[in-house]
Protein backbone atom coordinates (compact mmCIF):
# COMPACT_ATOMS: atom_id res chain seq x y z
CA UNK A 1 0.00 0.00 0.00
CA UNK A 2 3.10 2.54 0.90
CA UNK A 3 4.61 1.61 -2.18
CA UNK A 4 1.40 2.30 -4.24
CA UNK A 5 1.07 5.99 -2.48
CA UNK A 6 4.36 7.12 -3.33
CA UNK A 7 4.36 5.84 -6.94
CA UNK A 8 1.03 8.18 -7.51
CA UNK A 9 2.77 10.97 -5.42
CA UNK A 10 5.71 10.59 -8.24
CA UNK A 11 2.59 11.06 -11.00
CA UNK A 12 1.63 14.29 -9.73
CA UNK A 13 4.32 16.44 -9.95
CA UNK A 14 1.37 19.21 -11.49
CA UNK A 15 1.72 21.38 -14.61
CA UNK A 16 4.59 21.75 -16.86
CA UNK A 17 5.90 24.85 -17.86
CA UNK A 18 4.14 24.46 -21.47
CA UNK A 19 1.03 23.86 -20.01
CA UNK A 20 1.30 27.09 -17.79
CA UNK A 21 2.32 28.37 -21.24
CA UNK A 22 -0.87 28.07 -22.91
CA UNK A 23 -3.22 28.64 -20.21
CA UNK A 24 -1.49 32.37 -20.32
CA UNK A 25 -1.79 32.69 -23.59
CA UNK A 26 -5.35 32.24 -23.39
CA UNK A 27 -6.17 34.24 -20.67
CA UNK A 28 -4.44 37.15 -22.74
CA UNK A 29 -6.57 36.64 -25.75
CA UNK A 30 -9.66 36.26 -23.56
CA UNK A 31 -8.38 39.74 -21.92
CA UNK A 32 -8.03 41.44 -25.51
CA UNK A 33 -11.32 40.57 -26.80
CA UNK A 34 -12.83 41.12 -23.91
CA UNK A 35 -11.02 44.53 -23.68
CA UNK A 36 -11.53 45.95 -27.45
CA UNK A 37 -15.49 44.80 -26.65
CA UNK A 38 -15.46 47.26 -23.80
CA UNK A 39 -13.88 50.36 -25.28
CA UNK A 40 -16.47 49.84 -28.14
CA UNK A 41 -19.26 49.84 -25.82
CA UNK A 42 -17.72 52.67 -23.23
CA UNK A 43 -17.84 55.54 -27.05
CA UNK A 44 -21.54 54.04 -27.53
CA UNK A 45 -22.47 54.58 -23.95
CA UNK A 46 -21.31 58.45 -24.26
CA UNK A 47 -22.91 59.22 -27.33
CA UNK A 48 -26.24 57.67 -25.89
CA UNK A 49 -25.92 59.63 -22.44
CA UNK A 50 -25.28 62.84 -24.75
CA UNK A 51 -28.47 62.28 -26.89
CA UNK A 52 -30.27 61.55 -23.80
CA UNK A 53 -28.90 64.94 -22.29
CA UNK A 54 -30.00 67.00 -25.19
CA UNK A 55 -33.55 64.92 -24.86
CA UNK A 56 -33.52 66.57 -21.12
CA UNK A 57 -32.68 69.78 -22.36
CA UNK A 58 -34.99 69.93 -25.08
CA UNK A 59 -37.92 69.02 -22.67
CA UNK A 60 -37.12 71.85 -20.51
CA UNK A 61 -36.63 74.45 -23.52
CA UNK A 62 -40.42 73.58 -24.23
CA UNK A 63 -41.11 74.26 -20.76
CA UNK A 64 -39.34 77.67 -20.85
CA UNK A 65 -41.36 78.64 -24.40
CA UNK A 66 -44.80 77.74 -22.69
CA UNK A 67 -43.81 79.70 -19.65
CA UNK A 68 -41.74 82.72 -21.74
CA UNK A 69 -43.28 82.56 -24.83
CA UNK A 70 -40.54 82.70 -26.81
CA UNK A 71 -36.42 80.45 -26.47
CA UNK A 72 -33.65 81.63 -25.20
CA UNK A 73 -31.56 83.76 -27.00
CA UNK A 74 -28.14 81.96 -28.69
CA UNK A 75 -26.28 84.69 -26.25
CA UNK A 76 -28.56 83.79 -23.29
CA UNK A 77 -28.03 80.34 -23.67
CA UNK A 78 -28.87 76.88 -22.11
CA UNK A 79 -28.00 79.21 -18.64
CA UNK A 80 -31.02 80.80 -19.42
CA UNK A 81 -32.72 77.54 -17.99
CA UNK A 82 -30.90 78.20 -14.61
CA UNK A 83 -31.33 82.12 -14.15
CA UNK A 84 -33.30 84.56 -15.19
CA UNK A 85 -31.44 86.41 -17.98
CA UNK A 86 -30.60 89.86 -17.24
CA UNK A 87 -30.57 90.90 -21.11
CA UNK A 88 -32.47 90.15 -24.45
CA UNK A 89 -36.47 89.27 -24.13
CA UNK A 90 -38.39 89.56 -20.82
CA UNK A 91 -39.58 86.06 -19.45
CA UNK A 92 -42.47 87.72 -16.88
CA UNK A 93 -43.36 83.94 -15.59
CA UNK A 94 -39.86 82.93 -14.83
CA UNK A 95 -40.10 80.85 -12.09
CA UNK A 96 -38.53 81.21 -8.80
CA UNK A 97 -35.02 79.05 -9.05
CA UNK A 98 -35.38 78.65 -12.67
CA UNK A 99 -36.26 75.56 -14.71
CA UNK A 100 -33.51 73.84 -13.64
CA UNK A 101 -32.20 73.11 -9.97
CA UNK A 102 -28.83 71.52 -10.91
CA UNK A 103 -25.59 73.47 -12.57
CA UNK A 104 -25.32 72.86 -16.92
CA UNK A 105 -23.60 69.46 -17.25
CA UNK A 106 -21.24 69.03 -19.60
CA UNK A 107 -21.30 66.68 -22.25
CA UNK A 108 -19.62 63.36 -21.52
CA UNK A 109 -16.12 64.17 -23.15
CA UNK A 110 -16.76 66.79 -20.24
CA UNK A 111 -16.95 69.54 -22.89
CA UNK A 112 -20.00 72.04 -22.74
CA UNK A 113 -23.02 71.42 -24.64
CA UNK A 114 -23.19 74.05 -27.33
CA UNK A 115 -26.87 75.75 -27.99
CA UNK A 116 -27.84 78.15 -31.17
CA UNK A 117 -31.19 80.05 -31.47
CA UNK A 118 -32.58 80.07 -33.79
CA UNK A 119 -31.12 76.82 -35.50
CA UNK A 120 -29.66 76.04 -38.94
CA UNK A 121 -31.17 72.81 -38.48
CA UNK A 122 -34.61 73.20 -39.49
CA UNK A 123 -35.33 73.87 -35.81
CA UNK A 124 -35.91 76.87 -33.50
CA UNK A 125 -33.11 75.95 -31.74
CA UNK A 126 -29.67 73.68 -32.06
CA UNK A 127 -28.33 71.63 -29.21
CA UNK A 128 -25.05 70.00 -29.83
CA UNK A 129 -22.03 67.87 -28.32
CA UNK A 130 -18.94 68.25 -29.88
CA UNK A 131 -18.63 64.66 -28.72
CA UNK A 132 -14.95 63.21 -28.96
CA UNK A 133 -12.60 66.44 -29.77
CA UNK A 134 -9.40 64.36 -29.14
CA UNK A 135 -10.23 61.54 -32.22
CA UNK A 136 -9.11 61.78 -35.45
CA UNK A 137 -12.62 62.43 -36.49
CA UNK A 138 -14.79 64.08 -34.64
CA UNK A 139 -18.51 64.47 -35.33
CA UNK A 140 -21.00 66.47 -33.41
CA UNK A 141 -23.99 65.18 -31.83
CA UNK A 142 -27.09 67.06 -31.89
CA UNK A 143 -30.88 67.29 -31.91
CA UNK A 144 -31.46 67.26 -35.68
CA UNK A 145 -30.16 63.93 -35.81
CA UNK A 146 -32.85 62.15 -35.08
CA UNK A 147 -35.30 63.86 -37.61
CA UNK A 148 -32.56 63.44 -40.38
CA UNK A 149 -32.94 59.63 -39.47
CA UNK A 150 -36.34 59.37 -39.87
Amino acid sequence: MRKRILKQLRNNRGFTFIEIMIVVLIMGILATIVGVNVIGQSKSAKIKATKGQIKNFETTLILFKTTCGFFPSTEQGLEALREKPSFGKDCKGYPEGGFLDKEIPNDPWNNPYQYKSPGEHNKAYDIWSDGDTDSDNPEPIGNWEEKNAE
